[in-house]
């Protein structure tokens, strides 16, 4: 009784297909056009700047060292007690209370500390 296919469908107008001369490359280049603009705009707009931050802060994290002061990715704020390896430190979060933290959570260097220099040797202080 209802017939639920339409008839539009079945209508195909006479030589709607595309034939080989009608363009071709030129048409398909242009069609990718866009596509291609937008994969350059996500490039510059997001992709570059995400590599450029990773590299400062893993500049950051190579750089960290004893006395300074600490944001962890968890919202911790403290000073580093100690560099244990390359991948851990130890971070005092209050007073003598330290917690031994992977290197990589360290989200921000909120204060830095002067770098140490050689004391003098005791053979040096006796003359």
């Amino acid at each position: 009784m209802y017939s639920f296919i339409s008839t539009a469908f079945a209508d195909a107008a006479p030589g709607a297909a595309p034939s080989a001369s009608s363009g071709g490359a030129g048409d398909i280049i242009m069609s990718m056009l866009p596509i291609i603009l937008m994969v350059v705009v996500f490039y510059f707009l997001l992709i570059r700047p995400q590599q450029r931050r990773m590299k400062q802060h893993r500049e950051t994290l190579s750089q960290v060292r004893r006395g300074d002061r600490v944001l962890t990715s968890g919202g911790i704020i403290g000073t580093v007690s100690k560099i244990i390896d390359d991948n851990e430190v130890l971070v005092e979060i209050a007073e003598n209370v330290k917690v031994k933290i992977l290197k990589a959570t360290i989200a921000d260097v909120l204060a830095k500390t002067e770098p140490v220099k050689d004391l003098p040797s005791s053979k040096e202080n006796a003359k």
